[in-house]
């Protein structure tokens, strides 16, 4: 079986930055994928935001490095989470546990100065 996800897109938010008890960081943000089609004569552009998320030395280069508009490719496998909400109805969320990262942005634009460059970091997660 496999479980893998790639795509490109550009982040709808700063990515929030935790750090779990054992001190392992956490990076959560959302990316904005765009499929542009033609249907009927006309163009339509229909976008998916998709949670993603990447632990470690990753979470910190996301953290450090990516702002809202950022271009970047992820790549990860796809995990869905529940839980309970205060009233007791169950909720899901589907998001990407990310093991791969590439800034995409050109040199001198919002999410990239100076001498950056694209960084990806493969980790084992911490669960």
């Amino acid at each position: 079986m496999l479980n893998k996800f790639i795509g490109i897109g550009r982040l709808g938010q700063d990515p929030i930055q935790k750090t779990i008890p054992n001190g392992t960081a956490i990076s959560n943000f959302s990316v904005a994928t765009t499929e542009k089609y033609k249907k009927d004569g006309e163009y339509i552009e229909k976008t998916e935001w998709i949670k993603a998320v990447a632990f470690g030395k990753l979470a910190i280069i996301c953290n450090t490095y990516l702002r809202k508009g950022s271009l970047v490719y992820v790549e990860g496998s796809l995990q869905t989470r529940t839980w309970d909400d205060k009233e007791g109805n169950k909720k899901y969320t589907t998001e990407i546990i990310i093991r791969e990262m590439k800034m995409l942005d050109k040199k001198g634009t919002t999410s990239d100065s100076g001498n950056r460059k694209n960084e990806s970091e493969e980790e084992e997660i911490p669960f």
